[in-house]
């Protein structure tokens, strides 16, 4: 299989959809980084403002200033991942289900899908993508703006007449979160699985990917410098007593040298059974 880079594999825009400032440091951030070490034009395309999001340290920003506070974060997560590009599409973040911020008439989740399909649907004739990356289909952890950005890319990938070639879906696999939660136990932290999680229309969602349905595994093992210096720039959302932070250099290594993702439309470029090792394979 040809890495990344080789001349053999035909290389294009990637964009990367996702609904809050700081979820390309989870879904794709090293991934991100490579491509642009590569010279793959890359662009990050953010749903909402995070208007409400956490506040680590209440020096950082108020409620009223959190959108401009996290809108300066990004932009510094971005410079940190060699990002070309970065659209803001301009919602408000919906909160969790079941929120007051939920309710708001402005929040994405209530936004027109064709509206906001509409939205996204200039930048990708703009960018002309070969790539987009989005949250899989019950939002990750069941945050109607992750569900909402989903339905937005994967409507946008099949109105785009052909111009994008292959769907992903981020993916964190079940093996993975459970050494995370293992780590995060031995930092002192609770278990992300302790408390239920259910989607916008009330079902429980599992968190994470089964392992049999990741289809690719991006080595980001050169990029973790730049998507810790992600995470770092999101201050608001990962304080210094954030787990995160805390975490030292090998355990941060040994969670976050790859980058998983679900194929959901396109060409598998791997071999059944296998990983594909680069975004590009097959097209």
């Amino acid at each position: 299989m040809p890495e990344l880079g080789s001349p053999r594999v035909v290389r294009g825009p990637v964009m990367a959809v996702l609904p809050h400032p700081d979820d390309e440091t989870f879904a794709c951030g090293g991934t991100l980084a490579r491509c642009a070490a590569d010279g793959v034009r890359t662009v990050l395309v953010i749903c909402t403002g995070g208007e409400v999001g956490e506040i680590s340290d209440p020096a950082l920003a108020t409620p009223d200033t959190l959108g401009a506070v996290r809108a300066a974060e990004l932009a510094a997560s971005a410079s940190a991942l060699g990002i070309a590009r970065t659209v803001a599409l301009g919602y408000r973040d919906s909160g969790m289900a079941g929120t007051p911020a939920n309710e708001h008439p402005d929040s994405f989740h209530r936004v027109p899908l064709e509206e906001a399909v509409g939205r996204l649907l200039e930048v990708i004739r703009e960018e002309r993508p070969q790539v987009i990356i989005c949250p899989n289909e019950q939002g990750d952890y069941g945050h109607p703006d992750h569900v909402k950005a989903n339905r937005v890319a994967s409507s946008a990938f099949r109105a785009a007449d052909g111009i994008v070639r292959k769907l992903y879906y981020s993916a964190l696999p079940r093996s993975l979160m459970q050494r995370f939660a293992e780590a995060m136990k031995e930092l002192g932290e609770p278990s992300f699985g302790e408390r239920e999680l259910v989607d916008t229309e009330g079902r429980p969602v599992e968190l994470g990917t089964p392992d049999e349905l990741v289809t690719t595994a991006i080595d980001v093992s050169a990029q973790l410098e730049q998507k810790r210096a992600s995470f770092q720039a999101h201050r608001t959302q990962f304080g210094e007593a954030s787990p995160f932070m805390r975490m030292d250099g090998e355990r941060f290594k040994s969670l976050w040298s790859h980058e998983y993702f679900r194929l959901a439309a396109g060409k598998l470029g791997a071999p059944a059974g296998e990983h594909e090792t680069d975004l590009f394979a097959g097209i």
